[in-house]
């Protein structure tokens, strides 16, 4: 339960008004003393289970008795509290409004207390349901923006992963058609990549539903069957941890897919360098450059957010004849 600090500050309040109020026999205060203190543990154990609602009560009416201070009905404000987070609005109000007419035929019957309690009562009753909805009012915030982050993130896993192999596939697809009168091998080479990267992409959605792949792929993967990327590592690549790594792979796929779909690049350089606490890739290519103003495709809208998340930057220069794209992070010691 959130703001799980209220009922015990209430429980200490009680147990303190009760035990220094006189008169004060032992047995009372045993009893006083046990009672409150079981309705602390009930706090510390309670994990949102309406069972408990009833003990709270139970523990209440064995309490109430016992209290020559008269504050136990500031305890009666942990039921419709708790019961807030339980079961809901409507039925905390409820339970608060009961538990204002107990305590009336409380006071009435055994003479203990006046109105200006019941006037307490009904003013903490109000902040703590007022606590409580702020509390499940910030739960739902957070959530919302939770679910946000995370359509976000499998937007860009499936935009840099699955649409980079589908361009590729494309690409070598074309090729093949391309060539497959004049050149027939070559065709077949281009069938082949075509191939290749449909299980690539078949073997990333598979990772991306399990969310268990124990390491991010290599910049070595991206020049596997791709003869036209040239790859150059300086530094080790495994010292950065995994979010760098993943952010720095999945800003040169991003790279290499505009270079193909946008630019028509012929040739692809992709270099990185670990060290000095910092992680750089240069992706370059000898494209036409990009149909729009750099940042404004949603592949380089992921791509700025990913890095950026990590503390990173990401520049764009488009001089109408090839792109090179430098992306900046950097590394946690």
């Amino acid at each position: 339960m959130p703001v799980r600090w209220v009922p015990f500050v209430l429980c200490g309040a009680v147990l303190v008004a009760g035990l220094t109020a006189r008169p004060l026999d032992v047995s009372s205060a045993l009893g006083f003393a046990a009672g409150v203190l079981g309705l602390a543990a009930v706090e510390a154990v309670d994990r949102g289970r309406r069972v408990w609602l009833v003990v709270r009560l139970a523990l209440l009416a064995l309490v109430a008795p016992f209290d020559p201070s008269g504050l136990t009905g500031a305890l009666f404000i942990t039921v419709p509290f708790a019961a807030y987070f339980t079961v809901g609005r409507r039925t905390a109000v409820a339970l608060g409004a009961a538990g204002a007419v107990l305590l009336a035929v409380f006071f009435a019957g055994t003479g203990q207390g006046d109105p200006g309690d019941l006037v307490m009562y009904a003013v903490g009753l109000t902040l703590a349901l007022t606590a409580a909805a702020f509390a499940v009012g910030q739960m739902d915030a957070v959530a919302a923006l939770s679910a946000a982050q995370e359509r976000n993130r499998l937007a860009r896993e499936i935009h840099d992963s699955l649409g980079h192999h589908l361009t590729a596939i494309a690409v070598q697809l074309e090729k093949a058609e391309a060539f497959r009168d004049r050149d027939p091998p070559a065709a077949g080479r281009a069938v082949t990549d075509a191939r290749w990267s449909a299980k690539q992409a078949l073997a990333e959605v598979r990772d991306s539903v399990r969310t268990l792949r124990d390491r991010p792929p290599s910049l070595h993967d991206l020049a596997r069957h791709a003869p036209d990327v040239t790859v150059d590592i300086t530094g080790d690549e495994d010292s950065a941890p995994p979010p760098v790594r993943l952010a720095v792979y999945r800003a040169a796929q991003e790279a290499l897919t505009n270079a193909r779909r946008h630019g028509n690049a012929r040739a692809v350089s992709v270099a990185a360098i670990f060290r000095g606490g910092t992680a750089t890739l240069t992706v370059t290519d000898d494209g036409t450059g990009l149909p729009e103003v750099p940042g404004s495709g949603f592949g380089l809208q992921g791509m700025r957010e990913r890095v950026e998340q990590l503390g990173g930057t990401v520049a764009i220069c488009d001089a109408g004849r090839g792109v090179r794209v430098t992306v900046s992070i950097p590394v946690p010691a």
